[in-house]
């Protein structure tokens, strides 16, 4: 994906679709999906800022936790991640005086959308959901700590060239598909499914298991984009749990 595409989804070009209307949706029967040993579930941003009550709250954020505990027993490959920002983070609209949350700035890797304070390092609203229960989940990791730059994908940085290292791990234990899931679909998920699509790995989107922010049409614009990528659109349903 080219950096200027993947800047114009952030932007949230106006769009007066309904989210998700015209993109197909992956035909499957019930439980036609069994996670193997190359298959790994990527849970994305699942904390306390993210969910009602949080500094960044994604609407009925908090309904994919019990989705996810359940699914998360289908593998045996698990992989959280975990915004981790400083205090004076560069996403942050109080680091820009005079900007507010959800303008947009031109940073040097390109336009960043500004967002309010949100998962600061070791707060409360950093932590992941208390009812997240995955206790064999092999990784946690952690991204948007750099003051800098950006980081929705849990493969690599915003600034399209800072790797977190999760690509290498998962390759070096032979893991080829990654089924993604979390918080917020049409960033953190989608940026992660993008990036895992497009450094080899078959991915699929768990859309019930998702929530969007859906910000000026950009939740359609991150299925569209997922979609041309070949990414694949699927329900907690299609996946076999025993």
């Amino acid at each position: 994906m080219k950096p200027m595409h993947r800047r114009n989804l952030l932007r949230g070009a106006t769009l007066s679709l309904v989210a998700g209307a015209g993109w197909p949706l992956t035909s499957l029967a019930t439980g036609a999906i069994k996670p193997d040993a190359a298959s790994a579930l990527i849970v994305v941003d699942v904390q306390n800022c993210f969910v009602p009550g949080g500094t960044l709250p994604v609407d009925k954020g908090d309904e994919v936790v019990p989705v996810i505990n359940r699914l998360a027993k289908g593998f045996k490959n698990v992989v959280l991640t975990q915004d981790w920002h400083t205090e004076d983070h560069a996403s942050f609209a109080s680091t820009h005086p005079g900007k507010k949350p959800f303008e947009t700035i031109d940073l040097s890797y390109g336009t960043q959308v500004l967002w309010p304070d949100h998962c600061v390092q070791g707060t409360k609203d950093a932590e992941l959901h208390p009812a997240l229960s995955i206790p064999h989940a092999q990784a946690i990791i952690r991204k948007g700590f750099h003051a800098q730059v950006d980081s929705y994908s849990a493969l690599q940085e915003a600034d399209r060239k800072t790797l977190t290292g999760l690509a290498g791990y998962l390759k070096e234990r032979g893991i080829s598909k990654l089924y993604v899931c979390g918080l917020a679909t049409d960033f953190c998920v989608a940026w992660t499914a993008l990036d895992s699509q497009g450094m080899g790995f078959q991915t699929f989107v768990i859309e019930d298991a998702s929530r969007g922010i859906d910000l000026n049409g950009s939740l359609a614009a991150a299925w569209k984009q997922m979609t041309a990528k070949g990414v694949k659109r699927i329900q907690s349903a299609d996946i076999a749990l025993g």
